[in-house]
């Protein structure tokens, strides 16, 4: 799988760890951004959320460009769907 994934995240995030550790199982990589230690980056999640801080964030950009996809906590079928488009 091609593409690009970023997942924002805080350590103390139990659903954060699952899905990282979902998407090492299966092989896909992905850039992780602490919200707690960037302010814009907690600015967009909140954007993309309807206001709401919700982590795991992920964004997925297809390797054939096109739409941009963001999703708060999503199930992995998501994001294997979404690199896959």
């Amino acid at each position: 799988m091609a593409g690009t994934v970023t997942m924002y995240s805080t350590t103390w995030c139990g659903y954060c760890r699952r899905l990282k550790g979902q998407m090492d199982r299966e092989g896909i990589a992905y850039t992780e951004v602490n919200i707690e230690q960037d302010p814009e980056s907690a600015k967009y999640v909140e954007a993309v959320n309807g206001g709401n801080q919700l982590v795991p964030t992920v964004v997925v950009v297809p390797e054939s460009g096109g739409e941009q996809h963001a999703m708060g906590n999503p199930p992995l079928a998501w994001i294997k769907e979404k690199l896959g488009a």
